[in-house]
């Protein structure tokens, strides 16, 4: 509170002098409101969400190991992501200034075996890798790697596509939380639906790939509606089927 003090010191005054009040103001009560109001908001503030890009790990589920086979023979597609480098080890450039990040694939297994292996040249006699680029949509057309998950998950991702109809047209709730709620859920049953065909994804890197070549293939899963996908660790037979795909193609495609 304010508080005004009146001191007479004494002593003889010069006429027509101003009269000087002093004025004490105790900004206690001020501080206290201060602090309530805070802790006031802190309380009843909801804190924003971070958006984090979710993974799907592999989990300790035991798997028959007959169904494994069966699925990477019919679903399982592997992607391998590489970086192009110089001689220095820095990171090559296109014409748009973007990072020249590669990505090579193939369908069910390598069939690699001693008989595919040229002794003389070491190449291959027959390899099943192919090479596509991330690539964005040109209109409502996919390109690029994109277009290779897209058409594995076809049946999933029209039924997505109904669903986030219905969702826009409001047909769940009126209540736009609860809408988003029961999207994502239902969503996220279409995607996990045993009865649709829907690819097994494996992700692998070689040790020239860029964090960001990751990220793509992440984010391509997430574009196309992939919910069974993982990373992985290259093995010899990767490392001999990129060597043998550059050494007949060379880098460029």
């Amino acid at each position: 509170m304010a508080q005004i003090e009146q001191s007479d010191k004494g002593g003889k005054k010069k006429k027509g002098a101003q009269k000087k009040i002093p004025i004490h103001v105790d900004f206690t009560p001020m501080v206290d409101m201060n602090m309530l109001l805070i802790t006031f908001f802190m309380l009843c503030t909801t804190m924003i969400k971070s958006q984090t890009l979710q993974i799907t790990l592999p989990t300790n589920e035991k798997v028959d190991q007959t169904e494994m086979n069966q699925a990477k023979e019919s679903e399982a597609i592997t992607l391998i992501v590489d970086t192009e480098r110089d001689e220095n080890g820095k990171i090559k450039m296109d014409e748009n200034g973007k990072p020249l990040n590669i990505v090579y694939y193939y369908e069910g297994k390598p069939e690699v075996t001693n008989e595919t292996i040229d002794a003389a040249s070491g190449l291959l006699t027959s390899n099943k890798l192919q090479r596509e680029a991330f690539l964005g949509n040109e209109g409502n057309l996919q390109r690029g790697i994109r277009k290779i998950l897209h058409d594995r998950n076809t049946k999933v991702l029209e039924k997505i596509e109904v669903l986030k109809k219905d969702w826009r047209d409001k047909k769940f709730s009126s209540n736009k939380d609860l809408n988003d709620s029961i999207y994502q859920a239902r969503a996220k049953e279409i995607r996990n639906d045993s009865t649709l065909t829907r690819p097994v994804v494996v992700i692998k890197a070689t040790p020239q790939a860029s964090w960001e070549s990751l990220i793509s293939a992440l984010d391509e899963m997430q574009i196309n509606q992939i919910s069974r996908y993982q990373i992985d660790n290259m093995n010899n037979i990767d490392s001999l089927m990129v060597i043998d795909y550059v050494a007949r193609h060379g880098k460029k495609k």
